[in-house]
């Protein structure tokens, strides 16, 4: 497979960015990041999730959703296009924090949203163990992210298992990175490319040696 349009996707810091930007130094494509640090009523969900989730949650679907139409009608597919942005993701977010009735409202924005954006070639899904997330979190050392918990990390990680355990739309490939690293190990990144090309469809699952 030499897909046009990859998704990298996984929890909070799971290597998302790093990844989609080596891929793209790797594969001479574009990298388009999230942009989540605009999202204005972050640092506040993470210090009361009740109270801002639902403002929190509505910009991020809305700016996912801007950012997806922007690469299509900008034709970025016709070459390679590496991206953590992923429309279908933010209802994993919606589902943890969200009261069943601001759910009822989000899915109905959510379902209008959805069907007019072009699916993925392929998505790598990176898991790795909460406590190596947490590590990782606490490396890079973004503000607002200090206020996040070990609970709410791993409550996240699991959503996110249980969202690609059922996961069909496009084929996906599933990669443990508890202790593996693509920036600092060249194997593990040729190991990974080596399997993207290898894909033939459906899920695969794989786990680099290193």
């Amino acid at each position: 497979m030499d897909p046009k349009y990859l998704v990298v996707e996984g929890p909070i810091g799971v290597g998302k960015t790093s990844l989609v930007t080596l891929l793209a130094e790797q594969l001479n494509g574009t990298s388009i990041l999230e942009e989540s640090e605009n999202n204005p009523f972050l640092v506040r969900f993470y210090r009361d999730r009740r109270r801002w989730a639902f403002q929190t949650q509505l910009f991020f679907l809305l700016s996912r959703y801007r950012q997806q139409e922007e690469m299509a009608q900008h034709e970025l597919f016709s070459n390679v296009t590496i991206t953590d942005v992923f429309l279908p993701k933010d209802r994993i977010f919606a589902s943890l924090n969200l009261t069943p009735d601001e759910l009822v409202l989000y899915d109905q924005i959510y379902g209008l949203l959805r069907s007019r954006l072009p699916k993925p070639d392929l998505v790598i899904y990176l898991h790795a163990e909460t406590d190596a997330l947490m590590r990782r979190v606490k490396q890079r050392g973004r503000e607002y992210e200090q206020d996040m918990t070990w609970e709410y990390l791993d409550e996240l990680s699991r959503a996110y298992n249980e969202f690609f355990f059922s996961y069909s739309d496009t084929p996906l490939l599933v990669i443990q990175t508890t202790d593996i690293d693509f920036v600092n190990n060249p194997g593990d990144l040729s190991d990974l490319i080596r399997q993207i090309r290898q894909m033939k469809g459906g899920v695969q699952y794989y786990v680099p040696a290193g």
